[in-house]
């Protein structure tokens, strides 16, 4: 039975192998068909090849204007015509395309090339010189003829002047080169050939390099931004739904945790009472309640303090850095007199005695108050009790009654009378000069 099928089989190959070889050998002859160029392609082509000209007539530009400011102004356009001429030479001269047209995989072919001069582009010498008159010399051309017009008033002339007939004269060809643009753009997005009045006048196209046209689009960067842009929505949604002072505040509160004081605080007495940190443990008399810095001279803002253990910028006077160099004990002596790392500006006293800034006091208040979560006051940070009011600290001045200078020798009299005697000099202001 197995024997049987396999020679079916044979026989049927035997039978076909003449017409597939038909088949085959009529495909090897036939021309193949044109392929298809897409339109897109063609334009993303002509706006690479702006781009890297831009690209490279800024840094240039810039380097100039160091120079001079005049020079941007005055070379412009023989700038761009010098690094539009240099890639023209090293890519459609040499290679029959432009690097746009490279990145798409198209080339630049004639249909019929009879000359004998051919370049290594395989396009006659005397098309590419033509073809960049038309898309580099005309241009330039153009623009500096206009420029010229523009700064010798050429349009603001009489009717009659000759400068003011080629300015019209410049202005209908400009027109009708738009015109005839349009038109040809019309007509290549029909057919999808010469994408330019000079491709089409030249004959020349723009063809795959390959025979096997495969667009290839890579969709990373376009997904990368989606999900960027979608990330930057969802947290436009989501910063107005969070209370900013509430995470500070609570972030406060943990770093607080992490202070030095308080970590110095997780160390056994005995270790630090032998190294001269702090004093023996049975100096100690009570427990009391008191705040991480509670151990900072009172002619200091504790707030000032506490808001440079928060600044890791060490370009700054007071920071994190030299606050841990600077770590508060009971144990030091402090120089009432001395400078203070942390000035009290505009000293307010609070309901437990203890005096900041007032710009400190404030801000700590307002974001207690603005707690949403949290109904307790702010915590002085030197007792450690809940701060409930503030008022303006004032100084009183005790009145001496020793000072009365009435019965001194150099009280003023009351009668103050003065004479000049023949030297002009001025007489005692006391009653004892006065008496004498």
């Amino acid at each position: 039975m197995a024997t049987t099928s396999g020679s079916a089989w044979e026989d049927a190959w035997r039978t076909a192998a003449p017409a597939l070889s038909t088949i085959q050998d009529n495909l090897a002859h036939s021309p193949s068909p044109l392929s298809r160029v897409i339109r897109v392609g063609q334009l993303d082509a002509e706006l690479l090849d702006q781009e890297l000209s831009t690209l490279l007539q800024e840094p240039i530009s810039k380097a100039l204007s160091l120079i001079s400011n005049t020079f941007k102004s005055r070379f412009e356009p023989e700038l761009a015509l010098l690094i539009q001429s240099v890639l023209y030479k090293l890519s459609i001269w040499d290679t029959g395309a432009s690097y746009g047209a490279r990145l798409q995989d198209l080339r630049y072919v004639l249909a019929s090339a009879n000359s004998s001069s051919i370049t290594s582009s395989h396009i006659p010498r005397r098309t590419l010189l033509a073809h960049g008159a038309f898309t580099l010399l005309i241009p330039y051309l153009r623009e500096r003829l206009r420029i010229h017009a523009l700064s010798h008033a050429w349009p603001d002339a009489p009717s009659s002047d000759r400068r003011r007939k080629i300015w019209e004269f410049l202005d209908f060809l400009e027109s009708t080169h738009t015109l005839l643009g349009l038109l040809n753009f019309v007509v290549f997005l029909w057919n999808g050939r010469y994408r330019t009045l000079a491709d089409r006048i030249l004959r020349l196209r723009l063809v795959p390099s390959r025979r096997q046209v495969k667009r290839d689009v890579s969709y990373e960067f376009m997904n990368r931004q989606m999900v960027w842009h979608a990330f930057t929505e969802f947290l436009l949604f989501l910063l107005p739904l969070i209370n900013a002072k509430v995470v500070r505040k609570r972030v406060y509160r943990l770093a607080a945790w992490f202070s030095p004081s308080n970590l110095l605080a997780l160390v056994p007495e005995k270790p630090l009472a032998k190294l001269g940190l702090l004093p023996p443990t049975g100096t100690v008399s009570g427990s009391k309640k008191q705040g991480k810095f509670s151990a900072l001279p009172e002619n200091q803002c504790a707030i000032c303090a506490e808001n440079a253990s928060f600044n890791l910028n060490p370009s700054d006077a007071t920071n994190a850095f030299t606050a841990m160099a600077a770590i508060p004990l009971p144990s030091d002596d402090h120089d009432p007199d001395g400078a203070s790392a942390y000035p009290i500006h505009i000293p307010y006293i609070t309901s437990c005695g203890h005096i900041y800034c007032y710009h400190c006091l404030a801000e700590r208040m307002i974001q207690a108050a603005d707690g949403e979560d949290d109904d307790s006051g702010w915590e002085c940070l030197r007792c450690g009790e809940e701060v409930q009011r503030c008022d303006r600290y004032s100084v009183g001045v005790q009145e001496n009654d020793d000072l009365n200078m009435s019965g001194s020798e150099y009280e003023f009299s009351s009668d103050l009378d003065m004479y000049t005697d023949m030297s002009g000099s001025m007489g005692s202001y006391t009653e004892s000069a006065l008496s004498e």
